[in-house]
């Protein structure tokens, strides 16, 4: 695992009960006890206010009374052994009373550390330390606890947060209540799940992690609920091509959609599929979409269609279907997705797919790779998008079960899921990608890779990956403004690594 001074993430990520098990077989199995642990933690939170932060000379710590309050005891007491100015704030009259966090707090006063109970707002400090709450949070912070935080968010200087900030739900990354914005967050033992995606990539500032000199071996023994994509993966699934290659080794991918006034949706997931490498495109429209598609992207084939007898003869030359981008739900809408879905080709469905999916259930191909935002997955699990948010890693894995896909579930944090056991996360939150139509890019991307021979689980995960480092490259010149078509030529060299 990577140093605490290392952006570098690791590739595992894990829920809450397994980063216990983690910390319980590390005293059990391999004689390091809690107070060693906590003394780890401490000194390496130490450690990164003297490199990160060398000119804090003022610190506030914020301790709860669990063991993230102890970590906060022993990083407050090596922070003033080295001569650091240190303030320690407990939200009420409360002090641990059992265990590693009493024993550090006891070090702390013993020491001759001073405790201060918050008051209406914190001391004006270089540097603020949040060990208030650890892993355990999945409610809302309340009274003296949420006054805290909002005193945390309203002062000025930067924010270290110990393994969480709090108000997170280290599970899940939603925020029940108030939450605490960091400027950097540091997690031990193993990366938490729930801080890569949904509420909480705003709030964790540069996510850093620190394993506490844990044994290699110990990791063997809890395997990680999740995998994080990154970008050295890409070139195993994109091999360099070989010299003799031709255009019919890489596939035929066939567009789907664009009803009228949404000619735009599929050209943009058109070219997003030639632009990953696929060796043929064909766009499936209404016939007032064909000329202007053709006039800014020759290389495609474009047909109108009026029906899903004009769409068969698409179907027979085609290794994949993207099918949704500017669909529509009308009925031309309903026949051609019928059509598609009864084909049994490799289909990647994506937007008003999705919501006539919702509306009636059909028999789905073998290999299918489903597309939701939020909303979508709402409604294809007929719960509210709030639901879906407060828990997106049981949505992704109940929306894999219940239609047996492959499913890209979007949002900050995208989740990959193809199973129960079988779940990976983009760690990159890229708000340029937060436009029309970058959806599209990403649905034509799955598709181009799977014409290229990928399997829809490895297509989805490369195409995630590729198409958030895309948008960060697009939004160089500035994130708001940045368009969907922007992506395309970033995809182009991202395909080639």
């Amino acid at each position: 695992m990577p140093s605490p001074h290392s952006s570098a993430l690791p590739d595992l990520a894990y829920s809450v009960d397994q980063a216990r098990e983690l910390d319980r077989l590390a005293s059990a199995s391999f004689e390091l006890p809690g107070d060693v642990l906590m003394e780890r933690a401490g000194r390496a939170a130490a450690a990164l206010v003297r490199n990160r932060y060398p000119l804090a000379q003022r610190i506030a710590v914020i301790c709860g009374t669990g063991n993230n309050g102890g970590d906060g005891y022993v990083m407050a007491r090596l922070l003033a052994e080295a001569r650091r100015e240190v303030y320690v704030y407990a939200p009420d009259q409360a002090l641990p009373t059992r265990g590693e966090a009493a024993r550090a707090c006891s070090a702390w006063q013993a020491a001759g550390g001073q405790m201060s109970i918050f008051g209406a707002e914190l001391p004006e400090v270089d540097l603020v330390i949040d060990a208030l709450f650890g892993i355990g949070l999945t409610r809302a912070p309340q009274g003296a606890h949420a006054a805290l935080i909002n005193a945390i968010n309203a002062q000025a200087a930067p924010v270290l947060a110990l393994d969480v900030p709090s108000g997170i739900d280290a599970d899940t990354g939603a925020t029940p209540g108030v939450a605490a914005a960091a400027h950097t967050t540091l997690s031990f033992i193993g990366l938490k799940q729930g801080l890569l995606t949904g509420k909480a990539p705003g709030l964790v500032g540069e996510l850093l992690v620190d394993d506490l000199e844990l044994p290699k071996v110990l990791y063997a023994c809890v395997p990680a609920a999740v995998r994080v994509l990154r970008r050295e993966q890409l070139a195993g699934w994109l091999p360099a091509r070989a010299r003799d290659a031709h255009k019919g080794h890489f596939g035929h991918v066939l567009v789907v959609g664009g009803e009228d006034g949404y000619g735009g949706a599929v050209r943009l997931a058109a070219e997003a599929a030639a632009r990953v490498g696929a060796g043929l495109v064909s766009v499936a429209t209404r016939a007032a979409h064909v000329a202007p598609i053709l006039a800014a992207r020759p290389e495609l084939m474009v047909r109108g269609v009026a029906g899903p007898g004009d769409l068969e003869v698409m179907l027979d030359k085609a290794s994949v279907v993207v099918v949704g981008p500017g669909l529509g739900q009308s009925a031309w809408s309903q026949t051609l997705l019928a059509a598609v879905t009864e084909r049994g080709l490799p289909v990647v469905m994506d937007a008003d797919a999705l919501n006539l999916l919702a509306q009636a259930a059909c028999v789905l191909p073998e290999q299918v790779v489903i597309t939701p935002h939020p909303g979508e997955a709402a409604r294809l699990l007929d719960i509210s998008t709030a639901q879906v948010q407060a828990d997106r890693f049981a949505a992704a894995r109940k929306l894999a079960e219940y239609f047996q896909a492959t499913v890209v579930l979007k949002g900050a944090g995208t989740l990959v899921c193809d199973g129960p056991q079988s779940l990976a996360i983009c760690p990159i939150a890229a708000p340029g990608l937060a436009t029309g139509g970058t959806g599209d890019v990403l649905a034509g991307s799955i598709g181009g890779l799977i014409a290229q021979g990928l399997s829809a689980s490895d297509a989805a995960r490369a195409a995630v990956m590729m198409h958030a480092l895309a948008g960060v490259a697009a939004a160089a010149d500035g994130e708001r403004g940045t368009l969907a078509g922007d992506l395309l030529p970033h995809l182009r060299r991202l395909a080639n690594p």
